[in-house]
């Protein structure tokens, strides 16, 4: 990844990040970092399992948003139920989505792994195994999504996409 204005990133994270993930970590992980994560099971000290439980139990799919552009990058769960989502990414320490659940416009997976955003945020990495399993920082995909009209995030994250 070619260094740009901000890291490998063009922007910043969001100031408003959601689940209550903290954004100078976010930052650090996204835009400074090609190898490092947050710390295994981070994401379940922040407000997701709490926040999207309830829309998880109505069937409903839940967008992860870049969290430095707002750009949609993972769509979970696909193709399992919301139970199974969360007893994988227990298991492996951070939220792990499968190749049905990649929005693929927005996504890289370089050659050693590492899987970033198309704009250069390092999302974190493919851990295959019997299929590919992209263990991913919940700080990277935390974004609200982005109005496009505006190009700024939306304080509920219901953005025009």
């Amino acid at each position: 990844m070619s260094k740009k204005a901000h890291g490998t990133s063009h922007v910043p994270v969001q100031d408003n990040l959601r689940w209550g993930c903290d954004r100078s970590t976010a930052d650090r992980i996204c835009n400074f970092n090609r190898h490092y994560a947050e710390y295994s099971g981070y994401w379940k000290t922040t407000k997701f399992l709490e926040e999207e439980s309830e829309k998880a139990k109505s069937g409903e799919e839940i967008t992860f948003y870049d969290s430095n552009t707002g750009k949609p990058l993972f769509v979970a769960p696909r193709g399992r139920s919301f139970e199974a989502f969360v007893k994988e990414s227990m298991h492996h320490g951070w939220p792990s989505f499968r190749d049905d659940e990649v929005v693929w416009d927005n996504v890289r997976v370089l050659p050693d792994g590492e899987t970033v955003s198309v704009d250069g945020t390092h999302l974190g990495h493919n851990l295959p195994d019997s299929k590919n399993r992209y263990c991913i920082n919940l700080v990277s995909v935390a974004g609200r999504p982005m109005n496009i009209t505006s190009n700024k995030s939306t304080e509920n994250g219901k953005g025009d996409l």
